[in-house]
């Protein structure tokens, strides 16, 4: 994320303009020290965001200098954007707490429903669907295994409402950008999921803020509209 960050700041800041082209995988591997894979991994990270493309025998070239956000819908009704922006403020209150206790504290059991979680809702996306149950099952799992049970009670009180998607109607669903959507936020939750099993608490708060952040800046652009 911190290689992927610096490239986005440069593309955006106009440090790499259009119809340029990356410095190779060699040159950013000695820029950041760092391996291929995680080069590898912050260039999909930057196509994810529709600022470049990679063609094999010309590499990396941008294509434009602002991300493009895929949106789950085209148009919202204010007051439930307004819940929805209620409810990610106290997510983001509590949530990045809850992936930092759960790296600290989670035990075997812990990692294994994490990770069945994960994989549940790479499956929802793949067989196309709006994957909230399975969006909040992963979210509840990492609440569980902070071992605090007020966390549980959190999630358990508010149900599946705590993810932005399960407020909308199904005639504001954008399906067209549903996947492109869903493509981020399975980035995010692997993030999130590898920073907890590795048992990095500072990286595991900072993932979920990220994750929680970017989705109340994109809801709030519903809000200003």
């Amino acid at each position: 994320m911190h290689v992927a960050d610096q490239l986005e700041t440069l593309i955006t800041s106009g440090g790499i303009t259009v119809g340029q082209k990356l410095p190779t995988e060699n040159g950013l591997c000695e820029s950041f020290g760092v391996s291929r894979t995680v080069i590898r991994e912050a260039i999909t990270h930057l196509k994810s965001l529709g600022l470049v493309e990679t063609r094999r025998g010309v590499g990396t070239t941008v294509i434009r200098t602002s991300a493009v956000e895929a949106m789950p819908a085209e148009r919202i009704s204010p007051t439930t954007v307004e819940d929805i922006l209620h409810v990610l403020e106290l997510r983001l209150n509590l949530e990045p707490a809850a992936a930092e206790l759960a790296a600290r504290r989670h035990d075997e059991n812990d990692r294994r429903i994490l990770q069945e979680k994960h994989d549940a809702f790479i499956r929802a996306r793949a067989e196309k669907t709006q994957a909230r149950t399975e969006d909040y099952e992963f979210h509840y799992a990492i609440a569980a295994a902070t071992k605090n049970p007020f966390f549980k009670a959190f999630y358990e009180q508010l149900s599946q409402s705590v993810i932005p998607r399960a407020k909308l109607m199904s005639v504001e669903i954008n399906t067209a950008a549903t996947d492109k959507y869903l493509a981020r936020v399975e980035e995010e939750h692997t993030y999130i999921l590898e920073a907890i099993l590795a048992r990095d608490p500072e990286t595991a708060r900072e993932m979920m803020y990220q994750h929680l952040n970017r989705a109340r800046n994109m809801y709030a652009k519903f809000q200003e509209a």
